[in-house]
């Protein structure tokens, strides 16, 4: 029996596939530090060796657009990030992201830069990342979604080693990235001393800025946070 069809009479096209739904600090980016909802759905298609969220790849539960909505709105925050997993594996997400911003939301989308976002709604902030080498991922970088970077999005690269930190400079000056959008260094935890790429970035004068997970701070790799 088709777990859609079965669990509700809601038209497919107004559902998602939903791992969680929470209320909790944002850890990075631009909005670091708001009482931000995050509504993380479930799957992707990239397998990085350092991902935190696994747990997302699978499961999860069928939601009916509204009560999404509705959840998000009972935790009565401005700021809401739909993540994964990554979210734009599920076409509908677009549709989500869309109706967030009609209900006057502060929305940002946390994608992998491995799938077109031209169609992502331009109220949304994108934070997109380029997958450096060490994340066994690389390859799925789909460079024609720089094109699609407006000032207000960023982009996002986890680096895991020096080479990884090398190869993430070069691109940088390569593409100018700094000129499209804010540009997000990010130490993978156990692998790069954040002290050091911190060190890295001001030798070489970079115009990138340097960022630490703060929900990793508070609450670890815990679900939930």
């Amino acid at each position: 029996m088709n777990v859609e069809t079965a669990t509700s009479a809601q038209p497919a096209a107004e559902r998602l596939r939903i791992t969680e739904i929470f209320h909790s600090i944002q850890g990075e980016a631009d909005a670091i530090g708001w009482r931000t909802v995050f509504v993380r759905l479930t799957g992707c298609p990239l397998r990085c060796v350092w991902c935190d969220t696994e747990y997302s790849f699978y499961g999860g539960n069928w939601r009916d657009m509204d009560s999404i909505l509705a959840e998000v709105a009972s935790h009565g925050a401005s700021h809401v990030c739909v993540t994964g997993g990554e979210p734009l594996a599920q076409k509908r997400c677009l549709i989500l992201l869309r109706r967030l911003c009609d209900a006057g939301y502060e929305v940002s989308l946390e994608t992998s830069g491995a799938l077109d976002v031209a169609a992502v709604d331009p109220r949304v902030r994108k934070v997109m990342d380029l997958k450096a080498p060490d994340s066994g991922e690389a390859q799925r970088n789909l460079w024609s979604n720089l094109d699609h970077l407006l000032p207000h999005d960023q982009l996002k690269i986890v680096i895991a080693s020096r080479a990884d930190y090398e190869w993430a400079r070069d691109v940088v000056a390569k593409h100018s990235l700094d000129a499209r959008c804010m540009v997000l260094f990010s130490p993978v935890h156990g692998a790069v001393e954040p002290r050091v790429l911190a060190e890295w970035i001001i030798e070489d004068k970079l115009p990138v800025r340097f960022q630490l997970q703060l929900h990793k701070l508070l609450w670890n790799d815990a679900p939930g946070h």
